[in-house]
């Protein structure tokens, strides 16, 4: 890997995203060569007076901003039509997720076992004393699962954790596809062309700090877990 893409889509993230990037940009990765794309989606608070006035700001910081909210998808493929890297991770502007956790997600790849590497949450049992404890929190989780699972199934591909933001993978693998999602129901357009491409994806457990509906989580598990689920059967038949 000679060089790392991080593409981090923002909207209406005031409350974290400064946390955020201090965090990104303080983990120490084992790549020298490394990159950083914010997209702000058209937020419609603070978040990108925020970034834009960041201190850590550097060369190696491209800083887009969409007038108005088109969807993470959207945001998403911004960051990879400006991305430069030979592989490219997401990362969510929420905090849910540690961006220490990159480094596990490297690992598979510098050490060539792998070329496509996801973060997984769930290779494990519902935690009814801490996230699943909440309904709606169960929900997700057994919708995740779910959509997980049908994902195997369709794709001949085990997988426990579709849904998860973290995805590693080589800009090449993009090459001459494209991508029609413009909201949430990006993470299974992305892994069914992935896996129809004949990449094995490799999964490597990663620990999460679930943020609730009153603090800002966009997340909704019927309207996107059934728009996910129509992505993952259309995929499957169609380019």
């Amino acid at each position: 890997m000679k060089k790392l893409s991080i593409i981090i889509p923002v909207y209406n993230e005031e409350k974290t995203v400064s946390k955020l990037l201090r965090q990104v940009f303080a983990v120490k990765l084992p790549i020298k060569n490394i990159e950083y794309i914010i997209i702000d989606d058209g937020s419609t608070d603070a978040s990108a007076s925020i970034i834009s006035k960041f201190q850590l700001l550097g060369s190696n910081t491209k800083f887009i901003k969409h007038r108005k909210n088109m969807g993470k998808g959207a945001a998403v493929k911004t960051g990879l039509k400006h991305a430069k890297g030979d592989y490219i991770i997401i990362q969510d502007a929420d905090l849910e997720y540690d961006p220490k956790d990159i480094i596990k997600l490297l690992e598979p790849i510098i050490k060539g076992e792998a070329k496509v590497v996801y973060g997984t949450r769930l290779k494990r049992m519902p935690n009814f004393k801490k996230d699943e404890r909440n309904i709606r929190f169960f929900i997700q989780y057994i919708g995740n699962k779910g959509l997980s699972l049908i994902t195997s199934i369709l794709y001949y591909h085990w997988v426990t954790d579709m849904e998860c933001c973290y995805k590693l993978f080589p800009r090449e693998a993009l090459k001459n596809t494209k991508l029609h999602a413009r909201g949430f129901e990006f993470e299974p357009e992305i892994t069914a062309k992935l896996l129809k491409k004949g990449y094995k994806i490799i999964e490597v457990s990663i620990s999460t700090n679930p943020r609730g509906y009153d603090e800002g989580k966009k997340l909704r598990p019927f309207r996107d877990g059934s728009k996910a689920l129509l992505a993952l059967l259309k995929y499957r038949f169609v380019e």
